[in-house]
C-alpha cells in the first residue's frame, strides 16, 4: 500500500466511508458526529460482538481488498448469527500503513457488498496510521429472551453443524506449503469470503437449545457449549460433513485434525432436542443451507470423537487460541 500523507482522516471519511452502507431508518444519527444515535425497537434486545483482524496473524497480507473487507464483517456477522440476531449496525475501526485511495475503494466495496445483503449501516468507526489492522463492532436485533446462547445444551440433544468443515484449513495449509491445486480458487474463497449463518441462525430461533460459530475449529468451538451447559459430547467422525476436496485431503492423510480443529469455517453447531429433527430438516430445505446431525449431548465431562470402527480419536489441539505459540498465523 502505497504511503500519503496530504489526506485527513475526515477526508477519508467523508470520500469512502460516509455513503459506504445503506441508510436505516433506526438510525437517527449515523457518521459525523461524536458517537451515533441508534433506536433499538421496542420487545427487541440488541446483540454487540466486535473482532480484531491482524495482517499476519487472521489473513495473509496479499489477500485482495475486497475480500478483506468481505471477511471483517462476516467474521462478525457470524457471531450474530450464532446468537440468532438479525444485523442491523457496524461500527469500523481501519488502521492503515498509508493511505491508498485504490485499495481503500476495494475493501469498501467488499464490506459494503455483504452489508447491502443484510441491510446493515456503517454508523461510525475511526481510522488511524500504523500496521495494517481491522476492528469491526457489529450490532443486531432479536425478540426479547430469544437470543440462542452456548449455555443451554441439554442431555440427549442432538448436535448438528452448517456446510462442511475443514476447507479453509485445507486452503490455509497449501497457501502456506505453496501447494497449487486445481481447487485452490474454491478453498480459497472459503477462507477469505465465508459467507456468515446469518439465515440459519434466525431460523433456529425457538427450537435451538445452544449455539456458536465454528471459527477456532470444531472441538474447540463445541467444547466452548458443553463447558458452559455443564454437559458433554460424542461426536462420529464420519458424520461431519467434508466437501469432495477435504474429503480426498482426508483419504490421503488419515488426519482429522484439519476438520476437528483447523478452524475458519465460520459454520454454525447447535444443539436442540430430538423432536425438532423434523424442523431442522424443513429449515435446511427452506434456506438452503445443509445441517448435518454429527453427535449427541450426554452426562459426561468431555467431547469424545469417535472413529467409524467405534474407537476414540483424540486431537493435539483442539483449536486456534490466541497467544499461543504453536498457534498458526491465520
Amino acid at each position: 500500500m502505497s504511503k500519503r500523507s496530504d489526506i485527513s482522516e475526515f477526508d477519508l471519511i467523508n470520500d469512502y466511508f460516509a455513503d459506504m452502507t445503506s441508510q436505516r431508518e433506526d438510525v437517527a444519527l449515523g457518521i459525523g458526529d461524536d458517537a451515533a444515535l441508534l433506536r433499538v425497537p421496542q420487545g427487541m434486545e440488541l446483540a454487540v460482538s466486535v473482532d480484531t483482524l491482524v495482517a499476519g496473524v487472521h489473513f495473509f497480507p496479499d489477500i485482495s481488498p475486497s475480500d478483506l473487507g468481505h471477511k471483517v464483517l462476516a467474521v462478525n456477522l457470524s457471531d450474530l448469527a450464532a446468537m440468532g440476531a438479525e444485523p442491523a449496525w457496524a461500527t469500523l475501526a481501519l488502521t492503515l500503513p498509508g493511505v491508498d485511495g485504490v485499495w481503500i475503494g476495494e475493501f469498501c466495496r467488499g464490506f459494503s457488498e455483504l452489508a447491502a445483503h443484510y441491510d446493515l449501516q456503517l454508523v461510525g468507526g475511526d481510522t488511524t496510521s500504523g500496521p495494517l489492522s481491522i476492528t469491526v463492532q457489529v450490532q443486531g436485533l432479536l425478540p426479547m429472551g430469544m437470543g440462542l446462547t452456548r449455555s443451554g445444551a441439554q442431555v440427549g440433544d442432538d448436535i448438528y453443524v452448517t456446510g462442511t468443515l475443514g476447507d479453509a484449513a485445507l486452503a490455509l495449509v497449501c497457501k502456506r506449503d505453496g501447494e497449487d491445486r486445481e481447487d485452490m480458487p474454491q478453498l480459497l474463497g472459503r477462507l477469505d469470503r465465508p459467507i456468515p449463518r446469518v439465515e440459519a441462525g434466525i431460523a433456529l430461533r425457538g427450537f435451538a437449545s445452544s449455539a456458536i460459530d465454528i471459527s477456532d475449529g470444531l472441538a474447540a468451538d463445541l467444547g466452548h457449549i458443553l463447558q458452559s451447559s455443564g454437559v458433554g459430547a460424542s461426536v462420529d467422525l464420519d458424520r461431519i460433513p467434508l466437501s469432495p476436496s477435504v474429503a480426498a485431503s482426508l483419504q490421503e492423510s488419515n488426519d482429522w485434525s484439519l476438520i476437528i480443529a483447523g478452524g475458519d469455517d465460520y459454520e454454525l453447531c447447535f444443539t436442540l432436542p430430538p423432536v425438532h429433527r423434523d424442523q431442522v430438516a424443513s429449515i435446511s430445505r427452506r434456506i438452503g443451507v445443509t445441517m448435518t446431525r454429527i453427535g449427541l449431548i450426554d452426562a459426561q465431562s468431555d467431547l469424545r470423537c469417535l472413529l467409524p470402527d467405534g474407537s476414540l480419536w483424540s486431537p493435539e489441539h483442539t483449536g486456534y487460541e490466541h497467544f499461543s505459540r504453536s498457534d498458526g498465523d491465520n
